[in-house]
């Protein structure tokens, strides 16, 4: 097995005021020859925005483009004539294809929101675009996987790539094993909260770990933890 380890310190930083964010990978002004992505693992942002502010209309294509809010809430709209609000709970992905032009706003006015926006390669290029949005009930990952990001399962929004997110809270002592989904794949782990020892390596609050080379992980949470897990393809 090959580790690659993202100390939580080590991430790109940007301040807008409004908008303070952490890059896992190269973005925007940040960039990193060796930390441009893990496989088709793209983008992995870290954001806090302000109550009341937001991301302006702008485009995408041919990318997979997963939100997933930790703490607020999101208005997301899109050129697809989709406006939803996204909360805490929810997972969304859109699929931006062939192209597509949306905005996210924090509608709170006295509360701020932080979000993981990951972007992940697509397996087919120039799709139609699409939209797909499912709420999870935190306790159906009590120290087991609950998967959110599927190219098969019906409980999980859909991706187009053979890529698969899953969720788990991991209680202090508790022990699990992650087996790989298709030969080849990596994985990336993301501590959103405490922290935990990944197949012998400790990952704490925001570490992110690649893991390559293997066919399962194993897991053991240091205290309560939240961990998101993201099975991806090494190409890319």
């Amino acid at each position: 097995m090959q580790a690659i380890i993202h100390k939580a310190g080590t991430r790109g930083h940007a301040d807008h005021g409004w908008l303070k964010t952490n890059y896992t990978f190269s973005f925007a002004n940040y960039y990193d020859p060796g930390r441009v992505h893990f496989g088709a693992l793209r983008v992995l942002n870290d954001d806090f925005i302000d109550a009341g502010m937001g991301f302006d209309r702008h485009p995408h294509d041919n990318m997979e483009i997963v939100t997933i809010p930790l703490e607020g809430k999101l208005e997301h709209k899109d050129s697809m004539g989709n406006t939803m609000l996204i909360l805490s709970g929810d997972v969304q992905i859109m699929s931006a294809g062939t192209g597509i032009f949306h905005s996210e706003y924090n509608p709170d006015p006295d509360h701020p929101l932080r979000l993981l926006q990951i972007w992940v390669y697509p397996k087919l290029k120039n799709i139609t675009p699409r939209y797909d949005q499912k709420t999870y009930d935190p306790a159906g990952r009590k120290n087991r996987w609950q998967r959110v990001v599927s190219p098969t399962e019906s409980e999980a929004v859909w991706i187009n790539q053979d890529a698969w997110f899953s969720l788990i809270s991991l209680e202090n002592g508790n022990s699990v094993d992650y087996l790989f989904q298709k030969p080849g794949s990596g994985a990336y782990v993301f501590m959103m909260e405490g922290s935990a020892m990944i197949s012998g390596t400790q990952l704490d609050r925001r570490d992110g770990g690649g893991f390559r080379d293997t066919t399962s992980l194993s897991l053991t949470a240091l205290e309560n933890s939240e961990i998101l897990l993201m099975e991806i393809p090494m190409q890319g």
